[in-house]
């Protein structure tokens, strides 16, 4: 069975750190490029973070670029999103996602579209709060 599973999400205070794992089983993570996502409540779900499979290369919005990186460890097969500096505005589901590499830059492949990513996981819970 081919999933992505995350995990790490929860409550944190604002300025704190969080780091969201993304887990894949029944296929391997390095020919895939991956993102993270988020949606809030009442909100569109939004690009986080893509890590390309090919040079590494990464993408970051501006509202998260400085705070947040994405990492692979390729002998767990999973993807790390290391969330820094963490501010109310960054509560939201977060999901990671794993597509086929269609573009030549990751910052294309990093749009939360249909059909551009393959698999998706369920998402997980992070709440920046006091």
């Amino acid at each position: 069975q081919l999933q992505l599973v995350e995990s790490g999400g929860g409550l944190v205070q604002p300025g704190g750190s969080l780091r969201l794992s993304c887990a894949a089983s029944g296929f391997t993570l390095d020919y895939y490029v991956i993102g993270w996502f988020r949606q809030a409540p009442g909100k569109e779900r939004e690009a986080v973070s893509c890590i390309s499979a090919s040079d590494g290369s990464t993408y970051y919005p501006d509202s998260v670029k400085g705070r947040f990186t994405i990492s692979r460890d390729h002998a767990k097969n999973t993807v790390y999103l290391q969330m820094n500096s963490l501010k109310p505005e960054d509560t939201a589901v977060y999901y990671c996602a794993a597509g086929r590499n269609l573009f030549p830059s990751v910052q294309a492949m990093c749009i939360p579209v249909p059909g551009l990513m393959d698999y998706w996981g369920k998402g997980t819970l992070v709440t920046v709060s006091s």
